[in-house]
C-alpha cells in the first residue's frame, strides 16, 4: 500500500484553523450553535406552501405542519412528525421523490451555516 503525503495542499493551515476553533469551543456551545440553526431551518419548512388537501379530518395534521427538530446527547435531528416524511422526501419504488428538506437546506444553507457561527462568537 503506497503512503498519500498532501505536502502544499494546504491542508495544514485548514487543520490549524479548525483547532484554533475546537479549542474555543466546548461539546454543549458546539450543540447550542446547531441547534440555533436547526431552529431557523425548521422555521422555514413550517412557512413552506401547502399543497389544498382533500382530507379534512378533525385533528388532522398536514406534513409541512409536523417539521420539528429533537435534540439528545449525540446532536439534532430534524424531521418530520408524520411516518411517512422520508417516504416523500426519498420515493419509493412506486413512488417519485417530492423533496422538502433537501432543496430548502441547499438554498439558505450559507444563512444557516451564518446563525450556527454568530452563536459560537467566533
Amino acid at each position: 500500500m503506497n503512503d498519500i503525503t498532501f505536502e502544499d495542499s494546504g491542508m495544514e493551515e485548514f487543520q490549524d484553523m479548525l483547532g484554533s476553533y475546537l479549542s474555543k469551543v466546548d461539546e454543549k456551545s458546539a450543540l447550542d450553535a446547531i441547534e440555533e440553526g436547526a431552529k431557523e431551518f425548521v422555521n422555514d419548512l413550517l412557512r413552506l406552501p401547502k399543497p389544498r388537501r382533500k382530507v379534512t379530518a378533525p385533528g388532522y395534521t398536514h406534513l409541512v405542519d409536523s417539521f420539528s427538530y429533537k435534540r439528545d446527547k449525540t446532536g439534532i435531528d430534524v424531521g418530520w412528525g408524520k411516518y411517512y416524511g422520508p417516504m416523500l422526501e426519498h420515493g419509493t419504488k412506486k413512488m417519485s421523490a417530492k423533496a422538502h428538506l433537501k432543496p430548502l437546506f441547499e438554498q439558505n444553507k450559507e444563512k444557516y451555516y451564518e446563525k450556527m457561527i454568530a452563536a459560537l462568537d467566533l
